[in-house]
């Protein structure tokens, strides 16, 4: 039987991160979650997360996931040719300043891949959630993967132990962009883990516990040892109709 839960099957994630024309991201984000939602799933994605980002006022972050490469390719070509974008891409065009910040992914195991359902979405106009998400990401050289390895089996197990389980943990995919109208990072070789809170609070909370935990200083060395920058905190605020939340 084929999983009920569209999200079961994302083996493709893109993390997009949008800079904005000065105050302009609530306008973006009252058009995309009226008219960019479930129109993108019709075509064939899933539309997992928006966010603003907590450190900058102009900066919109989003998800959205595909079943496969092809799909992606198949969904893309329909939305972004299709009546809705021609529609309103050109008023969603006009807040942005930049909207090549996208790293394209895969779950970083079997087990770690997105469990949410379109299904359980808030409708139009719901409030946004008070909660607090953290995306981590950190970069390791190209083709090298011990890193992402020990992220894997050694921080992500203390993650789960200690706090909230994340939601997802992500790393690279590799394959080619085969829809070259939207341009993705390239050579880029990184582990994402994303975990949601109640509050800001909560996050500090669980990563003193996890910096405590005698596994981490096991795990943390190398880590720091193969990662070619200090990792990136992502300080993120859902939007009402986020399934990530």
């Amino acid at each position: 039987m084929p999983p009920t839960n569209p999200a079961d099957c994302l083996a493709v994630i893109e993390l997009r991160q949008y800079t904005l024309r000065s105050g302009r991201r609530d306008e973006l984000i009252e058009l995309f979650d009226r008219a960019f939602v479930e129109t993108q799933e019709e075509a064939g994605m899933v539309v997992l997360g928006q966010f603003r980002d907590l450190d900058d006022p102009d900066r919109f972050v989003w998800l959205r996931g595909f079943r496969d490469m092809a799909v992606r390719h198949q969904a893309l070509t329909a939305f972004y040719g299709g009546p809705v974008w021609a529609a309103h891409g050109p008023q969603a065009n006009a807040t942005m300043l930049d909207s090549d910040d996208v790293l394209l992914l895969r779950p970083l195991s079997d087990e770690s891949g997105f469990a949410v359902s379109p299904s359980e979405r808030p409708q139009a106009g719901a409030p946004a959630p008070d909660r607090f998400v953290s995306a981590r990401v950190w970069s390791f050289p190209p083709g090298r993967h011990d890193g992402i390895a020990l992220i894997r089996d050694g921080l992500l197990p203390v993650l789960q132990k200690t706090g909230p389980a994340p939601f997802a943990a992500l790393t690279s995919e590799t394959a080619h962009n085969t829809f070259a109208r939207l341009p993705v990072r390239t050579g880029e070789n990184v582990a994402v883990i994303l975990t949601s809170y109640p509050d800001e609070s909560a996050y500090r909370r669980h990563l003193a516990d996890v910096l405590a935990h005698p596994l981490t200083h096991e795990v943390l060395p190398g880590i720091e040892r193969e990662q070619t920058t200090a990792p990136r905190t992502l300080r993120l605020a859902p939007t009402g109709r986020s399934l990530i939340s």
